[in-house]
Formats: structure tokens, sequence, C-alpha cells
């Protein structure tokens, strides 16, 4: 990486020297949010950060959409992982969505 702003770490990207993952930068953008509103939603970025964050997403967008689509792909599988290991818990939690009485434990 030939930027500052971004780096890697733990299979993510990270903003550098903070805990704010680039993926929510970056979709915070893509929902058209100001760099000003996106440092407003992370107070631990500076609008230079989102700025240099924003300007590696553009440069580098075919790679870092290909790897948001690969973690939302992965969040998939592991919630209907996690549904089919834990029925009743989905099933409490969809009456209480819904308003309607939980099922019995």
């Amino acid at each position: 990486m030939a930027t500052g702003y971004v780096e890697q770490r733990d299979g993510g990207y990270y903003i550098a020297g903070s805990r704010v993952s680039l993926d929510s930068v970056a979709y915070a953008f893509l929902r058209g949010e100001s760099p000003e509103g996106i440092v407003e939603s992370f107070p631990a970025l500076s609008l230079e950060q989102v700025f240099g964050a924003v300007a590696f997403y553009l440069a580098n967008r075919e790679r870092i959409d290909t790897y948001l689509r690969d973690g939302r792909a992965e969040f998939s599988r592991m919630r209907e992982e996690s549904r089919r290991k834990h029925p009743r818990l989905y099933s409490k939690l969809e009456a209480a969505r819904s308003g309607a009485p939980s099922p019995s434990a």
C-alpha cells in the first residue's frame, strides 16, 4: 500500500492508527455521507484521515469492493449458521421484533 492512511491487519483494512475499519468509512461514503458527516460518526478520526481513506478506496475500488462483497457473504454465511444452531433464540428474537408473544422456553 502506498498510502499511510489505511493499513491491513488481522485480515482486514483499517484506518491507520485507529480501530475504525475501512469498511465503516467506505459504506458511509457509498451511502452518500460527506467526509464531515463521517467524522461526526467516527470522532476518533480526523477529517484528513477520512479523506485519505476515501482516496484509498477510490484508488483501489475494484479490490476493496471485492473485499466488501466477500465480507458480506461471510457475514450472511455466519448468520445462517447461527440461525440453524440456535433456532429457539431466533424464534424469540423474531417474536420480540413483531410484538408477538415469545414462544415458551
